[in-house]
């Protein structure tokens, strides 16, 4: 049986277009840190060293679990995500400035793929492809969280007023925002989606 992320994990990432509170599970990733404006080059080869290690990781799973009785014997790679905060310089600045964009971007690992496969998938990506950033692949678990979540539907430049709505929310349920980072999932391929159609899950830790 196939683990299709949107069907087992419909909470998750198949949110409504206006705010909800969320449970969301310990996960794991593939990650890399970087800094800078997203539209530049060095954010695309990022993305670019990730996606080869999601879909390696996959085939080595699907050999691992081939003559095995297990619930799952394959997946559908997470789509990606990225954590993002600014600079401590970004912080200070009247504006924002996307080159003090501060990132975590990501691919979940599922939580029944076994971590022995992981260093082994690395190691064969950069022995066949080497992409850019193979070096600084981190791997990253997080702890469960009480999120509060929205689809927004649209340019990214457009995602404040989408954050106003999840603010709102959660003051009116005596909640309150529990960091200043955010993540955002991307659930649409920018390079082939209109701007204006775009597809992209908001999520911040409330308390």
């Amino acid at each position: 049986m196939k683990y299709e992320w949107r069907k087992q994990e419909k909470i998750l990432y198949q949110p409504k277009k206006t705010p909800q509170i969320v449970e969301v599970p310990q996960q794991k990733f593939i990650s890399l840190a970087g800094i800078g404006d997203p539209n530049g080059p060095e954010f695309k080869q990022r993305i670019e060293t990730l996606y080869p290690l999601a879909y390696g990781l996959k085939a080595a799973y699907r050999k691992y679990a081939a003559d095995k009785d297990i619930e799952f014997d394959d997946y559908v790679v997470f789509p990606l995500e990225g954590v993002w905060s600014l600079t401590e310089e970004g912080q200070k600045l009247d504006h924002l400035d996307k080159n003090e964009f501060s990132y975590d971007i990501m691919i979940q690992i599922p939580s029944f793929v076994p971590d022995d496969l992981i260093e082994p998938t690395i190691a064969n990506v950069k022995a066949k492809k080497n992409p850019e950033f193979i070096d600084e692949i981190e791997i990253k678990n997080f702890e469960p969280i009480e999120a509060v979540e929205i689809l927004h539907v649209g340019d990214y430049d457009d995602e404040p007023a989408s954050f106003a709505k999840m603010d709102d929310f959660v003051n009116q349920n005596g909640k309150e925002r529990a960091e200043k980072i955010h993540r955002e999932i991307y659930l649409s391929d920018a390079r082939r989606v209109d701007r204006d159609k775009l597809k992209t899950i908001l999520r911040y830790k409330i308390k």
